[in-house]
């Protein structure tokens, strides 16, 4: 017998109740998968990014690990950073940044797991599979829980959301570079490579 193999990508959405610890044992025992939970406690589950998504991805957290090793004014993470939010949910951003201070304000085991923190900096990179709105609500949650500025890039409209708490969200169509304004003084992000 012909068996055909269907290959189907890989996005649930799950009610499952697991303890902060568990959920973290969870993501360690399963690094082919991205996992988020949602403040409610609903569990994400997504295949990683595909190649040129990652390679993009890897642009804006080299060009901000650079920026903040000159400057040394906070930690820079990558996609596979879990935080918890104070709203309860478990969210990993393309790539992030937290204040020295308030990271060191974390104890090493706090440090080692999903940081109980909301970053002050945020990215969100829409890859082709991500949803457009999904991602929208999610940039919203991350100033709710604290982030003083938020970058959502849409390659594929060729557009950048940024986000500010208290502020309307601004819409850049197809910019060449976005300033870390006063959250990441001095920072450029140069977008030829990443849009």
């Amino acid at each position: 017998m012909d068996t055909a193999t269907i290959t189907l990508p890989l996005s649930l959405k799950l009610k499952i109740d697991l303890t902060d610890d568990q959920f973290f044992q969870m993501c360690q025992k399963n690094r082919n998968y991205r996992f988020e939970r949602t403040a409610t406690g609903e569990l994400l589950i997504m295949t990683p990014s595909g190649s040129d998504t990652d390679r993009r991805n890897v642009k804006i957290t080299t060009q901000l690990d650079i920026w903040n090793e000159q400057n040394h004014l906070g930690e820079v993470f990558g996609p596979s950073a879990g935080f918890k939010l104070p709203n309860g949910a478990d969210r990993s951003p393309d790539a992030s940044w937290v204040k020295i201070e308030r990271w060191n304000a974390l104890t090493p085991e706090e440090q080692e797991k999903f940081a109980p923190i909301c970053p002050d900096f945020v990215v969100e990179l829409r890859s082709p599979s991500d949803s457009l709105k999904d991602l929208q609500d999610k940039m919203q949650e991350y100033i709710a829980n604290g982030a003083q500025l938020g970058w959502l890039i849409d390659r594929k409209n060729k557009r950048v959301e940024i986000y500010r708490p208290g502020k309307d969200v601004e819409i850049l169509e197809n910019p060449a570079t976005l300033s870390g304004e006063d959250v990441l003084p001095g920072f450029v992000l140069h977008l030829q490579q990443i849009m």
